[in-house]
This record gives structure tokens, sequence and C-alpha cells, in this order.
């Protein structure tokens, strides 16, 4: 497998793309990867001055439509491209790559072009909402065996949306290859831990290669 030629990253349903993990991770690919584009995105709730975000056919909607964009402006294919985000963003991504719509509980990739998988060179998911807090019973995961592209999950061992042991377990779902990073006494925010998520992220690029 050939390096990725750029990286679209999407932020959290509280943020925008000017989160400081977000441009942290941009800076740092800068000074290591420097022949790696990145691209930082908004949904468009948040272009729009919203704070609550769309419903999930519009969020999986932008993140194809951005991925497509890139691609262009960089003149690649989407298949070049790896595709993430924190929260939300990573797992809007992670729809978008199994194929699904966002519109049903199943993929229907015979039914709708927006329903057949985004084709990409991996997905990273940074502190990936398995579950609202304290509601480990609404689990979101009905996409992941559909996910087939290499995948990087970085999380915090407290986080809330999700404990170690269950993101473990649940990960095991995804089709393809499954790289974990954790970091260590981090909660959802992975607060103060920018400089950390970058450097396990372009170490995980760097093995793509």
């Amino acid at each position: 497998m050939s390096a990725p030629a750029g990286l679209v990253l999407f932020p959290g349903a509280g943020s925008s793309a000017e989160h400081p993990s977000l441009v942290g991770i941009e800076r740092h690919l800068a000074a290591t990867m420097p022949a790696l584009r990145v691209r930082r995105v908004d949904f468009p709730y948040r272009r729009e001055g919203r704070r609550a975000p769309d419903r999930a056919p519009v969020l999986v909607a932008c993140v194809r439509e951005a991925v497509a964009c890139a691609a262009a402006d960089w003149g690649v294919t989407t298949a070049e491209l790896v595709v993430g985000g924190r929260s939300m963003g990573g797992r809007m991504c992670a729809m978008a790559v199994a194929g699904w719509s966002g519109r049903g509980t199943r993929a229907a990739p015979a039914t709708a072009p927006d329903e057949a998988p985004l084709a990409a060179a991996g997905l990273v998911c940074i502190a990936y909402p398995l579950h609202p807090p304290a509601r480990p019973e609404s689990l979101r995961i009905g996409h992941l065996p559909d996910v087939r592209v290499p995948t990087l999950l970085v999380s915090g061992t407290r986080d809330e949306f999700g404990s170690r042991d269950e993101l473990a377990h649940h990960a095991r779902a995804i089709a393809g290859p499954v790289a974990h990073a954790w970091i260590e006494g981090a909660r959802h925010a992975l607060a103060g831990r920018d400089a950390d998520v970058a450097g396990h992220l372009a170490d995980w690029l760097a093995s793509l290669a």
C-alpha cells in the first residue's frame, strides 16, 4: 500500500474545525509529514451558526461531499485519503466508509448511491462515542462490521462514552485491520493531550505506507 495522499478531519458535536486537537494534528503533520495534505472541515450546522447538530443523514452527506471535494482539489481519488475526526465527526466518517447513509439501521448499497461505501485509505476515530454517558445499552456499533479499511481508534482510558474494555470488545467487529492508541487517564475530551493524539496519529499514518 502506498502512503496516503491526504487527511480530512471533522470535529465533534460541540466544537468546530478550529478545535485545538485538530489544529494540533495539522501542525504536527506539517512538521513530520510535509507531503501529506490536511483539511479540517466544519459540518453545515456549525457554518450556519447553529449549535445543535443535524441528523445523521445530513452529517454523513457532508462527509462524502467534503472528502470528494478534497480529492478533486488535490488531484487524487478518495481512496488515497484518510478520513476521520473527533467523537461525532469520527463516527460519521465511519458510517460513510461503511456505506451507511444514516437513514436506517442497515446498509443497503444496492438501493442508493449514498449507501455505497466511501472509498478511503483509512479511518481515524478520536474519542469514538461508543454510547452516551451512563447508557451502555445504547450502542453505536451497527455499522462497524461494514468498515473494511485500516482503522485507528484513539481514546482515553477513562472515556465516559465507552470504557477501554468496551471499545476493545466492540472494535473486534470492524472488518478491516484495527489499531488502538490509549491515552492513559484521559476522559472523552482528551483535555491537555493534543500532542499525544497527534503523535499517535502520525505514527499510524506512517505505518500505512
